[in-house]
């Protein structure tokens, strides 16, 4: 395929598993609230039994969200990832297709389809427990030319640097097909343990999304502006997401300031991965930075007044009308 269409998608392909409970809860199991911890399936399966809360479950992981969000915003999609022969697994990629997206799964033949447990408090922050599953083990050897055939641009979580040499091969084909490239680093546990790696790799990318915890990790002590000017010198285009205090958009050219759309918020999860989704729209068709943060604030808003990361069919209508397309 020569013509430069889809927006390729590589990330974990997971369930989310979504529960509510207190703070006194995450106290009890020790858990830092608004961190992502690297889980055995067993540990999942025992914090879930205490809650005594039957979870909600839904197609989920970073770069997934993301790419549901621009296909429901009507852009082509393919998502790279590896899901299990389960029951799971066929409900995240039966999903996907769905929505008019290009299969480009893989599979994992012994072990369960990953999952995602979201501990959801009563102030909307999510604390998150993960278990990769089928999708920690993708390895950059099945990776090839042909993945990358047709895609204009390239997105990926953080989260596959846990995977040995992958984002490294994904970054090499996605120059080679000549895609833009853009990176979530989802955690700022990622950015502690990855530092050198991410020191390498992130010039290489055109766009970078960051919340205030990865940025304080990332650059060290400062003030957002300071941040975003930090961020500004490693990529083109860095975005900063400050959740209700909206967003800061630094690029060669300047910087943009764009306000949130405040809305009364039931759960967080997913907000930052469909912000994404909303600012892709606009960055790859052509809109101003300030007018793509603003349909990432639409996109965003949006999410955050359900639980978990899917948004309800009749209010993709509703977005779109907002946006203007």
């Amino acid at each position: 395929m020569s013509e430069k269409k889809y927006i390729l998608g590589a990330g974990s392909a997971l369930i989310d598993l979504l529960v509510h409970v207190d703070d006194e809860f995450l106290k009890s199991i020790n858990a830092e609230k608004g961190g992502t911890v690297i889980s055995e399936i067993d540990e999942i399966n025992r914090i879930i039994k205490a809650s005594g809360v039957e979870p909600q479950t839904v197609p989920g992981g970073s770069a997934g969200n993301t790419i549901f969000g621009l296909a429901e915003l009507g852009m082509p999609t393919s998502f790279i990832g590896k899901i299990g022969r389960d029951r799971e697994g066929a409900v995240f990629r039966e999903s996907l297709l769905a929505l008019g997206a290009r299969d480009a799964f893989r599979y994992a033949e012994d072990i369960n389809t990953g999952c995602c447990l979201s501990l959801i408090t009563p102030d909307s922050e999510r604390t998150m427990r993960s278990n990769f599953g089928a999708s920690s083990l993708l390895r950059a050897e099945e990776l090839c030319a042909d993945d990358f055939a047709g895609a204009r641009h390239f997105h990926i979580e953080g989260y596959q640097l846990f995977l040995p040499d992958l984002v490294e091969r994904m970054v090499e084909l996605g120059e080679a097909a000549g895609c833009t490239m853009s990176i979530d680093l989802c955690a700022f546990e990622i950015i502690r343990s990855m530092r050198e790696r991410l020191t390498a790799l992130l010039p290489r990318f055109d766009v970078l999304f960051v919340n205030e915890d990865e940025a304080a990790e990332l650059c060290g002590p400062g003030t957002p502006e300071e941040w975003s000017e930090r961020l500004g010198e490693i990529v083109p285009v860095a975005c900063l997401k400050l959740g209700v205090e909206g967003s800061i958009i630094r690029t060669r050219s300047g910087v943009d300031r764009v306000e949130a759309l405040v809305v009364p918020a039931v759960d967080t999860t997913g907000a930052g991965d469909l912000w994404a989704s909303g600012f892709l729209y606009g960055y790859l068709n052509g809109y101003s930075m300030a007018e793509s943060a603003r349909f990432g604030s639409i996109v965003s808003s949006e999410v955050v007044k359900v639980v978990g990361p899917k948004i309800p069919a009749d209010r993709w209508t509703v977005i779109k009308q907002q946006m203007g397309i």
